[in-house]
C-alpha cells in the first residue's frame, strides 16, 4: 500500500476558492459547465444581507481558470458595496462567462447561462457588462425573470451605460469640488483611459463643460471616433500615468492603480468608471492619500448602471433613477468628509459607511 503525499502546490489546486486572496466570506460560487455550447462561467454571490445579489455578466478572454476566479470574487465583493452605499436593496453578485465574445459567443451558450442563472431562483440577479449587450439580456429574460437591463421593448430600462456615466461625471464634478474649490470643469485637463460605452458618454459630458480632454484605448478606432466627434486628442505620451493633467479617469478593466503606477500618477484627481481600480486597496488608497491624490471610490461613482436597472425590480421611470445618479455628488462629498474628519483614506470611508448599513440591516433581520 502506497501513501500518496499532498503538496502545498497541490493543496493550492484543491483549495480554489477558499484560498483565493480575493475570498471574502462569499455566500456561494457556482461553477457552470455546459459541454454542448462551451459555456464555461462563474457566478459569484458575496453578500444578500441587504437583498438578492445584482450584478452583471462579463465574458472576457481571461488568461486562465484562476484569473476568471479572481475577478468573478473581487466584482461580486464590490457590487455588495455598491448597493450598500447607495442606498439599494439589494446585495453583491457578478458572473463571468470566460471567452472571447466577439468570437466564443453564441445564442445557444447564452440561453444555457441564462437556465444555470434561473436555478438559482432569484439569490443572483444578472445584468450587461462588459462583453455581452441588451440582446443577451434578453435571450437570458426568455430563460428566466431574474435578469435586468432588458430592451424598453420588453419593458426594460436597456442599456445602462448613459446613467453610469452620468453618474461617473456627478462623482468626479464632486472630486473636482473638493479638490480644486470649484466642480466647474470648464479648462481641466482630463485623461480617459478606456472609451467604449461609459467612457465615451462621459466624455461627452465633460466635453461640453469645456474641459480639455485626452483619451486612451487599445482600439485606434475608438480614439479616432472620440477625436472626430467630441474634438478630444488621443494621448501620444509613453505612459499615461505620468500624464500631466488634472483628473485621470480609468474607464477601461481594474487594478490600473497598482505598485507600478501609484507613483507615477501626476493628476490631482482619480474618477472614473471601472470597477476595482486599487490593486490592493489598503496599500495603493493609502499611497493616494499620502501623495494628496483625491480618489473618488470607484464602487461609488459608477452606481448609476445598477441604479437604473434597479428601477426595473421596483418599478420606478428612467427619470427618477437619474435624480438618484445624481445623488452620487452629494454621497460623494460626504464620504471625502467623512475620511478627513476620521483621517482615513476615502475608500475606506466608503466601505465603512456601507458595512455599518449592512450590519444596522443584519440586526433588523434577526429582530424579525
Amino acid at each position: 500500500m502506497t501513501t500518496e503525499i499532498t503538496t502545498p502546490t497541490e493543496l493550492k489546486k484543491m483549495d480554489p476558492v477558499f484560498g483565493q486572496l480575493s475570498f471574502d466570506n462569499h455566500e456561494q460560487i457556482v461553477f457552470c459547465h455546459d459541454k454542448d455550447t462551451g459555456l464555461k462561467a462563474i457566478i459569484g454571490i458575496h453578500n444578500t444581507v441587504m437583498g438578492p445579489a445584482l450584478g452583471g455578466t462579463r465574458m472576457w478572454k481571461y488568461a486562465n481558470e484562476w484569473e476568471a476566479l479572481n475577478d468573478v470574487l473581487r466584482l461580486s465583493r464590490g457590487m455588495t458595496y455598491k448597493s450598500a452605499i447607495t442606498g439599494l436593496n439589494l446585495g453583491g453578485g457578478k458572473a463571468v462567462i470566460i471567452g472571447d465574445s466577439k468570437h466564443d459567443k453564441t445564442p445557444e451558450m447564452i440561453t444555457k447561462f441564462g437556465q444555470f442563472v434561473n436555478s438559482l431562483s432569484g439569490k443572483y440577479i444578472t445584468a450587461e457588462d462588459v462583453g455581452t449587450t441588451t440582446a443577451d439580456m434578453d435571450r437570458i429574460h426568455k430563460e428566466t425573470k431574474f435578469v435586468t437591463g432588458i430592451s424598453e421593448e420588453l419593458g426594460g430600462s436597456g442599456n445602462p451605460s448613459p446613467v453610469t456615466a452620468y453618474g461617473v461625471y456627478m462623482g468626479m464634478k464632486a472630486a473636482a469640488k473638493y479638490k480644486f474649490g470649484s466642480d466647474n470643469l470648464e479648462g481641466k485637463r482630463i485623461l480617459v483611459q478606456g472609451n467604449g460605452h461609459v467612457g465615451e458618454t462621459l466624455i461627452s459630458y465633460i466635453r461640453k463643460e469645456g474641459a480639455e480632454v485626452f483619451v486612451s484605448d487599445i482600439h485606434q478606432e475608438k480614439m479616432d471616433a472620440m477625436v472626430e466627434k467630441y474634438g478630444a486628442k488621443i494621448y501620444t505620451g509613453d505612459d499615461i500615468y505620468s500624464a500631466d493633467v488634472d483628473i485621470y479617469s480609468p474607464c477601461a478593466l481594474g487594478a490600473t492603480i497598482n505598485d507600478d503606477t501609484v507613483y507615477k500618477i501626476q493628476a490631482k484627481v482619480i474618477a472614473g468608471a471601472a470597477n476595482n481600480q486599487l490593486a490592493v486597496e489598503s496599500i495603493h488608497g493609502k499611497v493616494l492619500r499620502e501623495r494628496g491624490i483625491v480618489y473618488a471610490p470607484d464602487f461609488l461613482i459608477n452606481a448609476g448602471g445598477i441604479i437604473n436597472v434597479y428601477g426595473e425590480i421596483v418599478k420606478y421611470e428612467k427619470g427618477e433613477a437619474m435624480r438618484r445618479t445624481e445623488n452620487i455628488y452629494n454621497t460623494t462629498l460626504e464620504i471625502f468628509s467623512y475620511a478627513e474628519q476620521n483621517n482615513m483614506t476615502t475608500q475606506q470611508a466608503a466601505m465603512q459607511i456601507a458595512e455599518n448599513r449592512i450590519e444596522q440591516r443584519k440586526k433588523e433581520n434577526a429582530n424579525r
